[in-house]
């Protein structure tokens, strides 16, 4: 395989220069940032490319980012991703936009250097390799509820008759219900919504804000 390395860790980055290279891989640029990870292919062109996230010179997504952008540009081009950090906006991206070719491991999470080589090998040949914790973070990001969907019925009619501004003696007598009632109900929204008691905030214009917005 060709092959661009784009780690801003320089004892990293020669360890898996040495490493592909006795392994019989070829590493065409290992670079330390993101603009120089662009060029390099850009150059290049390698099978594969295997990018750290957190690069110069902000250190926050840089380098996936730029892994996102070169797949657009070189769409047969593999992609593993080996980092500390699961960056789910820009690797839900990259997987979205063409699940061939793409890999996002974990450094601290790889327990042997075949595991790692057989990972990038499945990439460069068009397969995918993820971590399981980078999968759960993409399926827990994709499946995030609205809290109000959590409601019962009787939930709802309570947090709409508090957005009109109603007490809970009020809403007591609009639904016929014990006001002790009318308190439990509320006190399950503020859980729902997660409102704990922060000082300085009313949880009930919290909570009719929320509802609100939805």
């Amino acid at each position: 395989m060709r092959v661009v390395i784009a780690e801003d860790s320089a004892l990293l980055r020669e360890g898996l220069v040495r490493l592909l290279a006795e392994e019989g891989h070829e590493v065409v640029a290992s670079v330390g940032d993101a603009p120089s990870l662009l060029k390099a292919v850009r150059e290049s062109a390698p099978d594969v490319a295997v990018v750290d996230v957190r690069m110069p010179p902000s250190h926050t997504s840089e380098g996936l980012q730029a892994a996102v952008q070169l797949r657009r540009e070189l769409p047969d081009m593999g992609v593993l991703v080996l980092s500390q950090y699961v960056e789910r906006e820009y690797a839900t991206q990259l997987y979205m936009e063409n699940s061939e070719g793409v890999g996002y491991l974990l450094k601290d999470r790889v327990g042997q250097v075949g595991e790692f080589l057989d990972a990038l090998e499945r990439v460069a040949a068009g397969g995918a390799a993820f971590d399981p914790q980078v999968v759960r973070h993409l399926i827990a990001g994709g499946q995030r509820r609205d809290p109000l969907e959590s409601l019962t019925p009787r939930e709802r009619d309570i947090i709409e008759l508090m957005a009109q501004g109603h007490t809970n003696a009020a809403i007591s007598a609009r639904l016929h219900i014990s006001q002790s009632a009318v308190e439990k109900h509320v006190n399950a929204i503020f859980d729902k919504l997660h409102l704990g008691d922060t000082a300085g905030y009313s949880r009930r214009i919290l909570t009719v804000l929320h509802y609100i917005g939805a």
